[in-house]
């Protein structure tokens, strides 16, 4: 038999939990348990088992963007001057501190970073351009993508 692409650690019934966590983290115990066919103390057992070992990395509430005021979702690509470890560090670093910027990625190809970042409008991403994008440290280009619809967004994972 194969080896599970997942990892060995997890059986049927945690991928079960996982998965049903992932479209309903506010799911009580007694429900989850239910599904996913085990007692409740069972269950619980194995929740906290999880976000033990790090396979839930959070519970958060994902919350609508337009509903607060943050509408304007922006790709940027940055291409730094340098592609040194000093380099990627002072940029990251400078990045960790922007509320703006909701995901950042070192990546081949075209970019050296892709960010995601949210705004009010063009304005405001104009505003956050000029005074903060351009001045992170070693940039040397920026190429930025306005998304005109959001097609698939945070999908659950598949496993």
């Amino acid at each position: 038999m194969p080896e599970d692409p997942v990892s060995p650690d997890l059986d049927r019934i945690d991928r079960n939990i996982l998965r049903a966590l992932q479209k309903d983290a506010r799911m009580p115990n007694s429900d989850l348990a239910r599904l996913v066919n085990v007692s409740a103390a069972t269950c619980h057992r194995r929740t906290q088992r999880l976000i033990e070992q790090k396979y839930i990395s959070s519970v958060r509430a994902q919350i609508a963007p337009a509903s607060v005021g943050l509408g304007t979702l922006v790709m940027v690509g940055v291409v730094l001057d340098r592609s040194t470890p000093e380099s990627f560090s002072e940029f990251e670093k400078a990045v960790e501190g922007m509320k703006e910027v909701l995901d950042c990625n070192l990546v081949a190809g075209d970019f050296d970073y892709l960010l995601k970042i949210r705004t009010r409008d063009m304005e405001g991403f104009n505003l956050l351009h000029s005074r903060k994008l351009i001045t992170l440290p070693g940039v040397r280009q920026i190429r930025t993508f306005f998304v005109l619809k959001e097609v698939k967004d945070n999908a659950p994972l598949a496993f």
